[in-house]
Parts: C-alpha cells; structure tokens; sequence
C-alpha cells in the first residue's frame, strides 16, 4: 500500500482559499485522509481527538499562529512526533530560524505551485 493511502494530513490555515488550494493539491497526489482547521486552536482540538501524521499549517492565523501550534505540537507527549509544514507569505529567516528551533520540519514560501508541495511534504514523510 502507497503512503498516499495510509497518511494523515491535517491543514491548518484560516484562509478557507489557502485551506481548498492545499486540500486540492492533496487529493490531485492521491491523499484522500485530509482534515483541516481554521486556526491553531482548533487543531489542537481536533488533533487530540484523532491524530495525524503531518499537519501543513499556515504562519498567520488568529488565536494561535503557525509557530505557537508547532510549539504546542512540540510539547505534547501524543503529538510531538508530528511532521509540521509551514506555509507562509513572509518567510523571514527570523520566521524560518525559530521555526527550525521548535521543531519545523520543512517550509514552503507563497505563493506555490502544487509541485512545490509535493516535494516539500515529501522531503518530510517520504514518497507519496
């Protein structure tokens, strides 16, 4: 069975725009286990309930941004093994260099095209 098959993605981007673009590109590479959320909070919610394997979560969001989900991600026993994607407009090597100290597994700059996330989830989880 392909890894395409048994992953879990969740995307994390309070964009509805930026969450149907990614979820697009998801399912045109054949990953059908995707679930999203509006803002960190609400991942953190749903990732308790039922785990992921990676999560694609935007930089800037209300509430809880992209670096502080990760650094929840980080600090939970159940979630700290989560590859983490950032997916940002400013991608400020302040932004990248911390999100590297907390874990960050890999980063794409906006705008991208669908093969830049393919190669950027996959460098972290392998072929799909």
């Amino acid at each position: 069975m392909a890894l395409r098959d048994q992953i879990r993605i969740m995307v994390v981007d309070d964009m509805s725009t930026s969450r149907g673009l990614i979820t697009q590109a998801l399912d045109s590479f054949g990953v059908r286990d995707v679930a999203v959320a509006e803002n960190g909070k609400e991942a953190l919610h749903a990732l308790a309930k039922r785990p992921v394997h990676l999560v694609i979560s935007d930089y800037n969001m209300p509430e809880i941004d992209g670096l502080k989900l990760l650094h929840y991600l980080r600090s939970g026993a159940n979630t700290k093994g989560v590859g983490f994607v950032l997916i940002t407009g400013r991608a400020e090597q302040e932004i990248i260099d911390h999100g590297k100290k907390l874990g960050m597994n890999n980063y794409l700059k906006k705008p991208f095209q669908p093969e830049d996330l393919r190669n950027c989830i996959e460098a972290v989880v392998g072929r799909l």
